[in-house]
């Protein structure tokens, strides 16, 4: 569980495949189950599964047995109303007990789990739940009323506060749970089934799903070895929320198939709170956006007099982590902060690992995790480029045996070519081996740790009364890496006033979700186009580039 930190280059060249598949997992690739490996094969001994802190300050602890249990209790419910292996089963619910308890019991029949996150408005959910076709919605009370406005709803189990906000029809989670039996064999799948079902932001369409096979597990908990370095000891908090890909792959599957603890902190997060769990459970690994780290920095002192001998290891994932952070993180903290480079289409494959020894370069997106053959190529003759010469970040699939994306669900995958996966980053070998991140080649907005594609924003603007066509770019921000901006061209008889704009902003947030609405809206009389009419947002990406740079020249010029 607390391998000695090994040399990165002889990792890779003697990677065995079968030997980390045998050590990894109890199962194997003909028969295995999710809900054995990341919950069962731990429950022999009073191993903590899952420590929940809540929003009132009030926490608890859940052993490993008591998911089991709960989750053959769930498994039972499921298979009472029809639902069986390879179904989906959606969690619209906040960080806790009862979401490890649905995704385990969905896990423990051989369903497919899909979280929806809970800032999701109804327009959102309903394109992810109409997609795959799911079969029932676990949501809180809080969030219920959502559903409400999805058409074609499947049926909906909530969790309550004793009944408090059930809709007619409605199962009652907890109560409903309770009478059945503790007992249920968990149903074997093979290592190419799916068990999760996640959906990654595009830029000329809706949001594409893609199915993530059991295969994976064995790549999640690899990273959380070498990379974010997790051992036994360690008190491990991942900030990412597990409504998106990191805080699902790597903050509940990789640690339980480690059969470790699992921190979940309910509630807003905001710096005091940040630092008020830190210091209660002396927090040692943490992982997250760099929009967190870039909180804490703001907050000078204060972290640093808190966290300064604490922490151990920081991972950072979501966007490129700016050199300024690792250099205060270094000199305040005395902890290295490294950054990781995946996709949900992945996980993380690009990495600067905490567990396996190679150099260091500030800027750097680190090293091909062990397993994988990450290459830079150019996207016309996908000749393989050498190191300076930019080109697209690609993973050579062929001499990748812990690669596992199979393509998007039902939809065409046009980031397959030849050999390559082809991630739509930009990037350049360097002469040691190591890669850089160079920038994003599309048009996905990176904001906060998050991926937002610019048509979902686009459509929402659209379906308000006075927005006749809408273009949405990511706008350079120090604190969130980038902030949604939006380009409206209104109907006529509307005005582009300060008022409309707000009440755009709050149209969109309400309609997608908390963190993918415009934080800013300019109205111009025209929109940048190609001659067949098609809207070119890299123009108006490039203005804002090159406003923010003008600003932050003449900043420097003033101090």
């Amino acid at each position: 569980m607390n391998p000695v930190q090994r040399d990165y280059f002889q990792a890779s060249k003697t990677f065995d495949f079968d030997g980390m598949v045998s050590n990894a997992i109890c199962g194997t690739f003909t028969a295995m189950n999710a809900c054995y490996e990341c919950c069962d094969r731990h429950a022999d001994a009073d191993a903590v599964a899952l420590i929940q802190e809540n929003a009132d300050g009030s926490s608890s602890r859940h052993s490993y047995a008591e998911l089991r249990d709960q989750s053959a209790q769930f498994a039972n419910y499921l298979t009472q109303q029809g639902i069986q292996a390879g179904d989906v089963v959606a969690g619209l619910l906040p960080r806790g007990h009862a979401l490890l308890v649905t995704i385990l019991g969905a896990w423990r029949i051989g369903a497919v789990y899909q979280p929806l996150f809970t800032a999701f408005g109804p327009k959102a959910i309903e394109h992810r739940l109409q997609a795959p076709g799911a079969k029932l919605v676990v949501s809180d009370a809080e969030n219920r009323s959502k559903l409400l406005e999805v058409a074609g709803c499947p049926a909906v189990l909530t969790v309550t506060d004793a009944g408090a906000g059930l809709e007619e029809g409605d199962g009652d989670f907890w109560p409903i749970l309770a009478p059945l039996s503790v007992d249920f064999e968990p149903v074997m799948r093979s290592a190419d089934d799916p068990f999760l079902l996640m959906f990654t932001s595009g830029t000329t369409g809706l949001a594409k799903p893609l199915e993530v096979p059991l295969r994976a597990i064995v790549a999640f908990q690899r990273y959380m070895i070498d990379a974010v370095g997790l051992r036994a000891e360690d008190s491990f908090w991942n900030v990412a929320d597990p409504g998106w890909a990191y805080g699902l792959y790597f903050g509940i599957t990789g640690p339980m198939s480690m059969g470790l603890p699992v921190l979940s902190v309910a509630g807003a997060f905001n710096l005091d709170r940040c630092l008020e769990i830190a210091k209660k459970y002396n927090v040692s690994n943490l992982a997250g956006a760099p929009t967190v780290f870039r909180m804490l920095i703001a907050a000078g002192e204060k972290v640093a007099d808190q966290w300064k001998g604490q922490l151990r290891v920081v991972s950072s994932a979501g966007e490129p982590l700016n050199p300024e952070v690792i250099r205060w993180f270094k000199q305040h903290l005395n902890v290295a902060i490294n950054d990781h480079y995946g996709q949900t289409e992945m996980g993380m494959v690009l990495c600067n690992h905490h567990n396996l020894a190679h150099p260091m370069h500030i800027g750097a997106a680190g090293y091909a995790s062990p397993g994988h053959r990450v290459v830079v190529v150019d996207e016309q003759s996908l000749e393989e480029l050498p190191a300076g010469v930019p080109g697209i970040l690609s993973v050579d699939i062929e001499q990748s045996p812990m690669f596992w994306f199979n393509g998007y669900k039902d939809m065409p995958t046009t980031s397959f070519k030849g050999r390559y996966y082809l991630t739509g980053d930009t990037a350049e070998l360097n002469s040691d081996g190591s890669i850089s991140f160079v920038g994003r080649s599309d048009d996905v907005i990176s904001t906060s740790g998050y991926r937002v594609g610019p048509f979902d924003v686009e459509s929402a603007l659209l379906e308000h009364p006075a927005v006749i066509e809408a273009a949405v770019v990511g706008k350079p921000d120090v604190q969130r890496n980038e902030i949604i901006k939006a380009f409206v061209i209104l109907q006529e008889g509307y005005a582009g006033t300060p008022e409309l704009a707000e009440e755009l902003r709050l149209h969109v947030r309400n309609r997608l979700a908390a963190h993918a609405y415009p934080r800013e809206i300019e109205f111009p009389a025209e929109l940048p186009k190609t001659p067949s009419g098609k809207v070119q947002r890299f123009i108006l990406r490039i203005n804002e580039i090159n406003k923010y740079n003008e600003q932050q020249h003449a900043k420097q010029a003033a101090s």
